[in-house]
């Protein structure tokens, strides 16, 4: 909780940032205490993210009104900055904390004060890992502090990785990291910062519930025992409730509310509302069909690994098809076979192409090459290209020659069919993907898709960084575009809300083969406590 102190840690007041002629956030006014951890709610696009770089104070915002002030002690000697506690107290170098005051909001990018700031806010974000990726584990911790010319020991590495439940994977290489080891190593990197501030945008947003329940911990370990301030946003209610000692509901830009975490976090659950009943649908012969499908890899440290092992079933036309399980329970490598992107071991795979059904497991043109052209895939780690603009991405980028009007027509239309309102989409054509909240680039990335009018369409795990409103809309968006377009879907995922919300069957697949083929609520039934952990309140 907050330190009683003359003036808070961080004090923002009409504060407005905007990109052109949209306002991303109008007059927010919010203060934070040394040592509070706030929570940030909102739906994507709600500005919580610019918010967040705002505060993290190394980027220009040309369009910014307001302030935003942090009330800190400043070394007299040597300029070290610390919480504003400090004041009065001395400094490692001799010298005594005098109080200051640094206004992001005002200071130039490169003004000495902000910058001795900016390198005590340490920030966690929802994709990007930046480690060095063919380095181990340890060697990732001591280069953290590199830039800055000091250095660590492999001892305080060590602790940190201790202090973030990672000393098992010390010596590891960080690219054969899971998401979440990945993520709890970048918090220790941050750790030997040894921040005042911590920003955590979105940190597990792509993580399932079990793993993401992990790095919280961490994350409030790291808090407790560094003592530090932190600004956490978080789709999850139960982040908000564990994390947060106080919660703001953000908007279109503007603080909706603030207060108790538990209150704030039902608040927000609200305005997500619900699906609605779902006509029943009439789905069509079989489109997709895999007989006896196998894939095995070999594997130093495993052996034989049976990725998919002895799996049958069918895909009718028009329907929505969940695959469902556990992480590493198969569900990607299999919607890779059906995508035409891996062979399998053995076993057939089959799609149907008008009246003629296509062996996925022959290569070339004459192959699975006539299949793959109408089946579209949204992979989990989906990119964009950043040095395009939203319309470009959706057009020529991905070679889609149209006269302008009739692409900007098409992907109007195709942007509100995932999610946008006609009016944001228009707002987003001549944006680039860095100006974009992560739930609108997923959209973006899921119109890629779908633009090319695809007859099937492979999501994999759609909605890992979706809050719940975007989810909700995206719900939405996928039985919209089943009914307008005719489209099949293939949805892989471990969020058995959305799969029950979506889909007209599931297969529960555990180490990679079938358990059950029926509608989600029949497979809810057959889950285990492992399974419940990681599938159910995502």
């Amino acid at each position: 909780m907050g330190i009683d102190t003359l003036a808070p840690f961080i004090e923002i007041k009409d504060l407005t940032v905007r990109f052109g002629d949209l306002e991303v956030l109008s007059n927010v006014n919010l203060e934070i205490e040394e040592g509070e951890s706030v929570g940030i709610l909102g739906r994507s696009g709600a500005g919580k993210s610019v918010l967040m770089h705002v505060l993290r104070g190394v980027e220009v915002f040309p369009d910014i009104s307001g302030s935003v002030v942090y009330h800190i002690a400043i070394c007299d000697r040597c300029g070290y900055v610390e919480p504003p506690s400090r004041v009065g107290g001395q400094c490692r170098c001799g010298g005594t904390f005098k109080a200051a005051e640094a206004d992001f909001a005002k200071l130039g990018i490169n003004d000495p004060l902000r910058r001795a700031v900016a390198r005590r806010i340490a920030i966690m974000l929802q994709r990007t890992f930046a480690l060095y990726g063919d380095e181990r584990v340890i060697v990732n911790v001591m280069r953290a502090v590199e830039d800055t010319g000091e250095t660590i020991s492999v001892h305080r590495a060590a602790d940190l990785l201790d202090e973030v439940n990672l000393s098992h994977r010390m010596m590891h290489v960080a690219r054969e990291l899971s998401g979440g080891e990945k993520q709890r190593v970048v918090l220790a990197r941050q750790l030997a910062k040894s921040p005042m501030l911590l920003l955590a945008d979105e940190p597990t947003g792509t993580l399932d519930p079990a793993t993401a329940a992990l790095v919280h911990d961490s994350i409030k370990r790291a808090v407790r025992d560094f003592k530090m301030t932190m600004v956490i946003t978080s789709h999850w209610q139960d982040v908000m409730v564990d994390l947060a000692d106080r919660a703001i509901l953000l908007d279109h830009g503007k603080i909706q509310a603030i207060g108790d975490p538990r209150k704030i976090a039902d608040q927000f659950i609200a305005m997500a509302g619900e699906v609605g009943k779902r006509e029943p649908v009439a789905v069509g012969e079989p489109i997709i069909r895999a007989v006896n499908l196998s894939k095995r890899y070999i594997s130093i440290d495993r052996g034989v690994v049976k990725a998919v092992d002895n799996v049958s079933f069918e895909v009718y036309e028009r329907e929505i098809f969940g695959i469902v399980g556990v992480s590493g329970g198969g569900k990607t490598t299999l919607s890779k076979i059906i995508s035409g992107l891996i062979t399998p071991t053995s076993g057939f795979a089959f799609v149907r192409v008008g009246d003629e059904w296509v062996d996925m497991t022959l290569l070339g043109a004459d192959g699975r090459g006539r299949a793959t052209k109408y089946i579209g895939v949204l992979h989990q780690e989906y990119t964009l290209y950043p040095y395009r603009t939203v319309i470009e991405n959706l057009t020529e980028a991905i070679g889609l020659s149209l006269p302008y009007e009739l692409g900007e027509r098409k992907a109007i239309h195709t942007l509100t069919t995932v999610g946008f309102t006609e009016d944001e989409a228009e707002m987003i054509l001549n944006k680039y993907p860095d100006e974009l909240s992560e739930g609108e680039r997923h959209r973006v990335a899921m119109a890629q898709v779908l633009i090319k009018e695809p007859r099937i369409v492979v999501l994999d795990e759609p909605t890992g960084t979706m809050d719940p409103i975007t989810k909700i809309e995206v719900s939405k968006s996928i039985l919209s575009a089943r009914e307008e377009l005719e489209e099949t879907f293939v949805i892989v995922s471990h969020d058995m809300d959305f799969v029950s919300n979506v889909c007209d069957r599931a297969m529960l697949m555990r180490n990679g083969r079938v358990v059950t083929i029926g509608a989600p609520a029949d497979v809810l039934k057959l889950l285990t406590e492992e399974e419940e952990r990681e599938m159910l309140g995502s």
